[in-house]
């Protein structure tokens, strides 16, 4: 089996391509390097280019006529800057995407599997959600994942395109074997937070103390990247199953089903550590939300999946990983 990647030099998309070979499917790599990274292309057929570019995706079809499928991960996703540049989410995120179906269609490439998010989702009051709980996504980046499911959608219902959207919570951790992991040297989510604060030496800020959780710290579900990317192998197996009876697009979650507060996450990093690492209280950040984690187990009914690694493993893989990304990437590496 062979699959096109658009995005596959990036944090999840270069860990579905090292999964991918560990099973035997081949991966084509599509991705611009807006912000992938190149070294996570090397030994895998890349095109660098961006997923608008309808030339550059027949070339893509034309060379490599056997794709099986597109995995879809090519996006921006921090929320912050979504709230500062709306416009540039939207045009890259939205209108990309509808160029990218077109240019699928044109070549008979019927089967997209897109990365979406768990925070286009409106939590219940215990801060847990199926997929089947309504949306209210609160940040232009969540509200351009919603878009793009309900566009997905309505293409599929009038064309041959078939979409399985798989919304995921929150991605840590990196490739067990440490090929590929996260390329920011600065990420702003959380666990990316507490490296850096433990790196630089000072405390580590617990942004939103308010929110209605056990602690007032946000909570999230979080998924060990490795496990999202043996779920993308999983629905790549599962795909044309899940369609049967007239069904042309659906939604699965990808998540442990256990949720933890920054808090909490605070405490299992300072355990795996071993380190007294200090914290300090901040406001919340533009765009943040309390969180969630899913109660659903609808991937395991569908894909026979579920979530294998530990937080502790997640946060281990994490660090090991950060000790060596200098070398991966090139003791240069500056970028933000």
């Amino acid at each position: 089996m062979k699959v096109l990647i658009a995005g596959g030099a990036g944090y999840i998309g270069s860990t579905i391509a090292s999964a991918a070979l560990d099973a035997g499917i081949t991966p084509v790599l599509l991705d611009n390097l807006a912000t992938g990274r190149r070294e996570f292309t090397a030994g895998r057929a890349f095109y660098e280019g961006d997923i608008a570019d309808g030339a550059l995706v027949d070339r893509i079809f034309a060379e490599h006529p056997d794709i099986h499928a597109v995995i879809h991960c090519a996006a921006l996703i921090v929320v912050p800057d979504s709230v500062a540049d709306p416009m540039g989410y939207y045009r890259t995120n939205v209108v990309g995407s509808l160029d990218l179906v077109g240019h699928l269609l044109r070549n008979g490439c019927h089967r997209l599997v897109f990365s979406s998010s768990a925070s286009i989702y409106r939590a219940g009051d215990d801060l847990t959600v199926d997929e089947g709980s309504p949306l209210d996504p609160v940040s232009p980046y969540a509200r351009t994942k919603t878009v793009c499911e309900g566009m997905f959608a309505d293409i599929a219902a009038g064309t041959p395109l078939r979409v399985l959207s798989l919304r995921y919570f929150n991605p840590i951790g990196a490739d067990p074997k440490l090929r590929t992991g996260l390329q920011l040297p600065r990420p702003s989510h959380a666990l990316g937070q507490l490296l850096l604060a433990d790196q630089d030496g000072v405390p580590f800020r617990i942004t939103g103390t308010d929110y209605p959780t056990s602690d007032g710290s946000g909570i999230r579900d979080y998924v060990h990247v490795w496990d999202l990317a043996t779920a993308h192998l999983a629905a790549l197996r599962s795909f044309d199953g899940l369609f049967e009876g007239g069904t042309t697009a659906t939604v699965i979650n990808l998540g442990t089903g256990r949720g933890t507060t920054v808090r909490e996450l605070l405490a299992a990093y300072r355990e795996v550590t071993g380190r007294p690492l200090e914290a300090v209280e901040a406001p919340r950040r533009p765009g943040d939300v309390a969180g969630a984690y899913t109660r659903s187990d609808r991937a395991h009914q569908l894909l026979g999946w579920r979530a294998e690694f530990s937080l502790a493993e997640g946060i281990s893989h994490a660090l090991d990983w950060s000790a060596v990304r200098a070398g991966v990437l090139g003791e240069d590496d500056r970028r933000p």
